[in-house]
């Protein structure tokens, strides 16, 4: 049975309290003291290698002249912009990595939730397991390898594919050097690359994922296709969700390593993206500002594209990102 306090115990526990409030932020920092060291290298991380860099966007403002330097170079505002928004190259960028953003969202973004689907339906786990590990592995491979291995099958002189194709249509394929090619090869490698190691955040959501719900569905008479309609594709709705928000962050980012090892003289048309016209004109003909100005667009519109997805998202009632 509970005791009322006195004056004298009320006016001490209300001074404890208070002294305990005074004191939050510096216990907390003391209790906390290990963590917070813990996290010093990536705070370290982030602050050298991405926002101390962000200094060098002002380049994309002036007329930088390395004889005279950073600091010293000539103030010219939107101009380098304008010559862009002004240059035939302007629109070429634009439809070449808009349409490789559009096929990446289309064919690669589902296809680590489908597979994913697929391995939470088998239900041996050692076969489980061995499918994983096999899947994981094209992503540890450096995409020099990848593009080697795609000389070597898709190449007229002897590639494996276009052997196949001789024999089967009667004339080889010019994977390599057409432009009509060029797009569904970049994302098959994408797909093979990438899309095991994509399986992951969408498995560990399956994983929770409560089987009562399942045993419930198949004493209603649901079969497979039914109960991943309706309990397992509910399930990860907001995963899907987040890392397509996350991925419309990336909209625009192509992978030069990947587009500058594929590309040739040939397919140069339809293969020039935004990362290697900025190593095209900044690297190779020493244009920094200009080069400079691109990426700072191609930047904004990402953004953009973070914003208002999240924007859109949260109005059709789902958790965004932020």
């Amino acid at each position: 049975m509970s005791q009322a306090l006195g004056p004298e115990q009320t006016m001490t526990s209300v001074s404890n309290a208070a002294r305990a409030k005074r004191s939050t932020l510096p216990a907390r920092i003391l209790r906390d003291r290990h963590l917070l060291l813990l996290l010093l290298p990536g705070l370290a991380y982030f602050i050298i290698f991405k926002y101390v860099p962000m200094w060098g966007v002002l380049l994309a403002f002036k007329n930088y002249q390395p004889f005279v330097g950073f600091m010293n170079s000539e103030w010219v505002g939107f101009d380098h912009f304008k010559l862009f928004f002004a240059d035939p190259a302007f629109f070429r960028l634009i439809r070449n990595t808009l349409l490789l953003g559009f096929y990446d969202m289309v064919f690669f973004f589902p296809a680590p939730i489908v597979l994913a689907l697929m391995l939470n339906e088998v239900r041996n786990a050692f076969y489980k397991r061995f499918i994983q590990s096999i899947v994981y592995i094209p992503h540890f491979i450096s995409m020099v390898i990848v593009a080697s291995i795609t000389y070597l099958l898709l190449t007229t002189e002897g590639g494996v594919i276009n052997e196949l194709m001789l024999k089967m249509f009667g004339h080889k394929f010019e994977f390599l050097t057409s432009e009509s090619w060029f797009r569904p090869m970049i994302v098959t490698q994408s797909i093979w690359k990438e899309m095991g190691w994509g399986t992951i955040i969408f498995l560990a959501a399956l994983a929770g994922v409560d089987q009562e719900q399942y045993e419930a569905a198949i004493v209603d008479g649901a079969n497979r296709f039914r109960q991943i309609w309706h309990i397992t594709l509910p399930a990860i709705r907001g995963t899907i969700i987040v890392l397509l928000i996350l991925r419309m962050g990336n909209f625009l980012d192509r992978g030069f390593e990947q587009i500058l090892l594929m590309s040739n003289a040939l397919n140069r048309p339809v293969a020039e993206v935004f990362d290697t016209y900025v190593y095209t004109v900044g690297i190779t003909q020493g244009q920094f500002s200009y080069s400079t100005a691109v990426g700072l667009f191609k930047a904004i519109i990402g953004v953009t594209l973070v914003f208002t997805s999240n924007y859109l998202a949260k109005r059709a009632g789902h958790s965004g990102i932020f």
